[in-house]
């Protein structure tokens, strides 16, 4: 059963979403980054329609049941992308399992600003922060590349797991690589569905992160909604 955010008990653990939560992307997976892609296997695409066409793609990662990590489910999400920009021809597949290559690569992503401070002040506080991502990021090499050695406990991303959030699984193996329970843990992340309804099912509560200022009519009332992470610790109880 979820677990309402009013039932506040003393945080030991902050596990974290790392796409679109910690990082974005940046020119390489977006609208013209895409149309690159594409030239090279010769096929011509719109990078103006790339919003939406990301938009219509996100279907694909929503209809997935089983929640088992499978890279074909991400190839077919790109090249949905593609096809939503106006992409056809042969190489579609060919491009898209590129561009799912290249995600896993963490040059081509940013960190947000706010994101250094608050693992420094989790940190401070005694609060072990942890990482749960449904991406094939290597977490070694994300911690080294953003430079945030000793601020992360613990992480977890689903290719390495097996299975995809928010399957339970993924969470309560993270609960034990940090040695918590889900009572004193909570999930921040910026997929309701994904991050925070998974989290909730195991016992954990969560905080959506929701950069823009559009807030879903769907949010449970009892599911903190912050901007930044800078708004973070004054939803803990520490």
């Amino acid at each position: 059963m979820p677990v309402a955010f009013g039932d506040r008990r003393s945080t030991r653990a902050v596990f974290f979403d790392v796409d679109f939560t910690l990082i974005y992307p940046g020119p390489t997976f977006q609208g013209e980054g895409y149309q690159r892609f594409c030239a090279r296997y010769g096929i011509e695409v719109d990078p103006i329609r790339f919003p939406e066409a990301v938009l219509g793609a996100s279907l694909v990662l929503n209809d997935e049941q089983d929640h088992i990590y499978d890279p074909a489910i991400f190839v077919r999400y790109t090249r949905r992308i593609i096809e939503g920009m106006g992409g056809t021809g042969a190489q579609l597949d060919a491009c898209a399992n590129e561009i799912y290559a290249e995600w896993a690569a963490c040059q081509h992503f940013i960190l947000y600003d706010d994101v250094t401070p608050a693992l420094k002040e989790l940190a401070a506080r005694g609060i072990k922060v942890g990482l749960i991502s449904n991406s094939h990021h290597c977490l070694a090499s994300f911690q080294q590349h953003f430079e945030l050695h000793g601020l992360i406990a613990a992480a977890l991303s689903s290719s390495e797991h097996g299975y995809l959030k928010p399957h339970p699984s993924i969470f309560k193996s993270a609960l034990e690589l940090l040695g918590v329970s889900a009572a004193e843990s909570v999930m921040v992340g910026d997929s309701l569905a994904h991050d925070i309804e998974g989290a909730r099912r195991v016992g954990m509560r969560g905080i959506l992160v929701q950069r823009s200022p559009d807030r879903s009519d769907t949010t449970p009332p009892d599911v903190p909604v912050i901007r930044s992470l800078t708004e973070l610790t004054a939803q803990l109880a520490v």
